[in-house]
């Protein structure tokens, strides 16, 4: 059984990071644009660093496992699907559902992940966790930045439609960052020690200043009307329906070993990472269901992930 003491302590922390940048607003030491401009400082700077470093140094031969890579696509890609679906049928733009669907379906791989993969499972659950990221933050992340653009444009014809987002893309920091990584890693280019030495620093400023741009947001005084029940759903779908539906996969259709499936299960199972935060506060989307999901869904995870802690290393489990 895995000591719980480092799982929860971090995941406390996870809240509390929230606390100095709530207390800064409420306080007026910080102005009420300070949590957009913190924002723009992760997405145009801190974020791509963190995303160019995930893929400039991961060893894709010894990631390569199509059962996982499938098992745990095809969960998140589904949880966004319907929310997705949902969201446009009950009359959102296409812009504010993509944040929806993302913010329902957005392990927080990167910062939760590792550690709780190395308490539960030790060193056999870093490269799976590796996986996870790398689907999570580069393409899922990136597919919702595909639908954000394509519905804030306002050419319609297909071929002007096209070409615009691609050029927008092209000048997306947070789309071209992975893919540059990715074209380093896989043409084995050796990075200079004081580039690398940057781009984690960078890189390492993005869930701190994530957090405290959350602090700032949530501390605003704004309308709760209907931003509650949606918030409800969408923790409910992020830490019940995506880890059963990733365990159905991992069993049933994929066929995965009990504790690669486990692994896949659990990380399916964190709460909502400040990704979809980022980006619909970047994008001038309504913030408020997405700040409330990722609320909800760290202090909900204190029950679910330690219940399923226990089921996975229960006797006879």
């Amino acid at each position: 059984m895995p000591s719980k003491g480092g799982l929860n302590a971090r995941r406390a922390s996870w809240c509390a990071d929230q606390v100095p940048g709530f207390v800064c607003r409420r306080r007026v030491l910080l102005g009420p644009t300070a949590a957009s401009e913190l924002n723009r400082f992760v997405v145009r700077l801190a974020l791509p660093a963190l995303l160019f470093n995930i893929t400039a140094h991961s060893d894709w031969a010894q990631l390569a496992n199509p059962a996982l890579v499938a098992t745990f696509s095809v969960s998140c890609a589904a949880v966004f699907a319907v929310v997705l679906a949902a969201r446009l049928m009950a009359g959102r733009p296409l812009a504010n559902a993509s944040v929806d669907a993302i913010a329902a379906s957005y392990p927080n791989t990167g910062y939760l992940g590792f550690p709780v993969a190395l308490l539960a499972f030790g060193h056999a659950g870093v490269a799976p966790t590796t996986i996870a990221t790398v689907i999570v933050t580069c393409v899922l992340f990136t597919v919702a930045i595909v639908l954000v653009e394509i519905g804030m444009q306002n050419k319609r014809a297909p071929c002007k439609l096209a070409a615009k987002v691609a050029w927008s893309l092209v000048k997306n920091p947070l789309a071209m960052a992975p893919v540059v990584g990715a074209l380093v890693s896989g043409a084995a280019i050796a990075l200079p020690p004081g580039l690398t030495a940057f781009t984690k620093l960078l890189g390492g400023a993005a869930s701190p200043c994530a957090l405290m741009s959350l602090g700032l947001f949530l501390a605003e005084p704004r309308p709760a009307a209907g931003t509650t029940c949606a918030a409800l759903v969408f923790t409910g779908a992020k830490l019940l329906v995506q880890p059963m539906l990733t365990w159905w996969l991992a069993v049933h259709v994929f066929a995965l070993a009990t504790p690669l499936a486990d692994v896949a299960v659990l990380l399916a199972a964190l709460p909502t990472g400040t990704g979809p935060y980022k980006l619909a506060e970047f994008y001038r989307r309504e913030a408020a269901v997405t700040a409330q999901t990722i609320l909800l869904s760290t202090m909900g995870s204190l029950v679910s992930l330690s219940l399923l802690l226990y089921w996975m290393h229960a006797p006879g489990s």
